[in-house]
């Protein structure tokens, strides 16, 4: 057995009355891939802030390489040996690479930087790590996956011993996740013990030798990776069986008049004579391979980016549509896959981002009838489920899955017709998922039409009545949800000419 390098007992930590964790306990060992796991709101994140010093802890001990410490700020926790490695990267684009590997740390030729020696150490580092990079690009001309073997390396740079890696492939395409997965197995070798946290189950049975499993705070079981299975897990998440059984049929009817009609759009090399329709009370899957061309698509029917040539009908009519306003307006509504960039306002209330799209409605003389709004606005949560303390609460404050409610709230005060759901379970936990499955099907049940785009198959499989398969700006198939397996899908999504 590998020699503990890290060692939580009885973790407890409190905010304003609110019990975040309850005597949890996690162990890592040397050249371990630890995974940590639990719902939005578990506790994870507040875990790890303990064990880095952003948070004190109220009980306790935390024993790292066999000493017993107490961190009051990440400074301290990273010259003993831990780096985090953030879902969001929190880096330099306007600076080289080399630079932002070892600023604050530069090696001088008398009173100057040295920039050539900063470049040849970062890349003896990189070569060290089989990573094939130019420490003298700037960092902001690089995917975000060569962002994060960056952040990687220079976190070796400072002979971390501990790595804490959380959801860092949310934003990797496949081939950079196999580069991840390389360099941790790399790193594995060298006796470098990782925390890995991701809501991928997939990953989680390939990357990590042990889980821990947290569950509103409290610690809830380890198990060795090879000894369970996803079901377990789950159940060890949200104290419940969730089933994610693939949709055997159309739920949708197949008379149901065609809502939405998209004809020959084009978008210079974006898009490519894409035309498709769109059911009421239908789910459309819309499959693909990153840069296929959906989420333009769906910016494009939202107005949200212009488009060469085309026409949009909505219930028969053709419609000029070239802002989000007009698309609104149609009865078109858009729930980006970045919702936080695009979808929210983190720093006002949940109230405030419901009623947000629908202002004009509660005007009353001049001025906004601002009890009428909280009181619509509680009703679409309240409908959603949304779990929030009061109306009030700062949306920064809910965990992923509930901020989206919020999105999808907005859109019910609206009373949209046409939801394009971008990616809407990305960075949400299992849980959330299923509930949010939950309420996509039972806005179609309601008569509301769906654009689901999404990269995880599975889901496609479990929530679409038809599925529209797109390469680099094509549509390269229609298909009916029955029988469909992931294999046809991927064939197509790999199709470049649909002839």
């Amino acid at each position: 057995m590998s020699d503990v390098i890290l060692k939580m007992t009885g973790i407890d930590k409190r905010f304003s009355g609110v019990h975040a964790l309850k005597s949890v306990n996690f162990e890592l060992r040397s050249g371990e891939v630890h995974a940590l796991m639990g719902e939005n709101g578990a506790g994870k994140s507040t875990l790890m802030k303990v064990l880095c010093g952003i948070y004190s802890l109220d009980q306790g001990e935390i024993e790292l390489f066999g000493k017993k410490v107490k961190f009051s700020s990440i400074a301290e926790s990273q010259a003993a040996g831990i780096s985090i490695i953030h879902q969001e990267l929190n880096m330099m684009n306007h600076l080289t690479v080399a630079q932002n590997i070892y600023i604050g740390r530069e090696p001088k030729k008398g009173i100057f930087i040295d920039d050539r020696k900063m470049e040849r150490d970062a890349k003896e580092l990189f070569d060290k790590m089989g990573i094939r990079i130019d420490p003298s690009v700037k960092l902001g001309s690089l995917t975000v996956g060569k962002q994060q073997m960056v952040e990687i390396a220079k976190a070796t740079s400072h002979d971390s011993r501990l790595l804490v890696l959380d959801e860092p492939t949310a934003a990797l395409t496949l081939p950079e996740v196999e580069e991840l997965f390389r360099i941790m197995g790399d790193l594995k070798k060298r006796g470098i013990g990782m925390i890995y946290i991701s809501h991928r189950m997939e990953e989680i049975s390939r990357i990590s030798d042990r889980v821990t499993v947290m569950r509103d705070g409290e610690y809830i079981g380890t198990v060795k990776t090879s000894e369970t299975n996803k079901d377990e897990i789950v159940k060890m998440m949200v104290g419940r069986v969730i089933y994610s059984e693939k949709k055997e049929k159309s739920a949708a009817d197949k008379d149901a008049p065609v809502v939405l009609e998209v004809k020959n759009l084009s978008s210079g090399n974006l898009l490519k004579d894409v035309s498709f329709s769109l059911k009421r009370g239908e789910i459309l899957g819309f499959a693909g391979l990153m840069g296929a061309g959906r989420t333009e698509l769906a910016r494009a029917i939202y107005g949200a980016d212009p488009f060469d040539a085309g026409e949009i009908f909505i219930n028969g009519e053709k419609k000029r549509i070239r802002s989000p306003e007009s698309a609104v307006k149609n009865g078109i509504c858009y729930l980006s896959e970045d919702r936080k960039r695009y979808g929210l306002m983190l720093i006002k209330s949940v109230t405030d981002n419901s009623v947000l799209a629908s202002l004009e409605d509660y005007v009353r003389l001049g001025w906004i009838d601002d009890n009428d709004a909280a009181i619509s606005a509680a009703a679409a949560n309240e409908k959603l489920r949304t779990k929030t303390p009061s109306m009030t609460q700062l949306l920064k404050n809910l965990s992923g899955g509930n901020q989206q409610k919020v999105v999808v709230a907005r859109w019910l005060m609206k009373n949209s017709d046409v939801f394009i759901f971008d990616e809407p379970t990305r960075g949400i936990d299992v849980g959330a998922k299923s509930e949010m499955y939950d309420l996509m099907a039972s806005l179609a049940k309601e008569g509301k039409s769906i654009i689901m785009i999404s990269s995880e198959l599975s889901e496609i499989q479990r929530l679409s009545d038809r599925v529209i398969v797109m390469c680099e700006g094509r549509i390269t198939a229609d298909l009916p949800i029955e029988g469909l397996t992931q294999e046809e899908i991927m064939k197509y999504a790999t199709m470049r000419d649909p002839a």
